[in-house]
């Protein structure tokens, strides 16, 4: 019987290891799955590189694993806000390394790694010194830059509903990244709202299937 549900919140994200490369999923707030965070955090794995869409919100969620200093390494693209106060100082004082990639060429760089595409061809960035090293290419007239898929060892996602095989339903707009983060790690671990009997979720409904995904767990916390 294919049971991939765990027990706790500290059992779905044991054995992660130091210098793990992991994908955390959120826009923001939106969709981050913060119990998740939590947990690897009194886990304790360090010299970790996070890929996120952003570099964390006051001293919550992805803030307080910057803040505990586990992270090396951040590939995101927002990485400046009101409240990135944690990233700021730390980059600031040279504690933690950043590859700037554009929202698009993030979302389709981890797109191309769940769908084993070698790379691809963007104008996003040409001319700039985000293309610096990078090979480029004329194309019908317009300069493009060479991208490469982003992999990951783990990835740390949120959905509202699950089931004991893996498959995920997500929340409006909480949906955003985990869908293709999911595809593009080794090993996908998704905090959910609900844990549903098999056969409950429609298949039209369902956006991640459970081949993706190898871990799921209960959010404890719902607040």
């Amino acid at each position: 019987m294919i049971d991939k549900t765990y027990e706790s919140l500290q059992a779905a994200v044991a054995g992660i290891p130091d210098g793990a490369t992991i994908m955390i999923g959120g826009f923001g707030n939106a969709g981050m799955p913060a119990a998740l965070i939590d947990a690897l955090i009194e886990q304790g794995a360090r010299e970790l590189t996070i890929v996120n869409n952003n570099a964390g919100n006051g001293d919550t969620g992805l803030a307080a694993l910057l803040k505990a200093k586990r992270v090396r390494k951040i590939i995101c693209s927002f990485p400046r806000q009101a409240d990135s106060w944690v990233f700021d100082e730390l980059y600031r004082s040279g504690q933690i390394e950043l590859e700037l990639t554009p929202q698009g060429n993030l979302a389709e760089r981890i797109r191309a790694a769940g769908a084993g595409i070698g790379g691809f061809f963007t104008p996003t960035g040409y001319g700039t010194l985000l293309a610096e090293g990078k090979e480029t290419r004329l194309i019908n007239g317009r300069h493009y830059v060479l991208e490469s898929p982003i992999h990951a060892d783990f990835a740390l996602i949120k959905a509202l509903k699950g089931d004991r095989w893996g498959n995920l339903v997500y929340r409006k707009t909480a949906r955003n990244f985990g869908p293709i983060m999911a595809m593009a790690a080794k090993c996908a671990i998704a905090q959910v709202s609900e844990i549903v009997p098999l056969g409950e979720l429609d298949p039209e409904n369902i956006v991640t299937p459970g081949i993706f995904v190898q871990r799921v767990v209960l959010q404890e916390n719902k607040a």
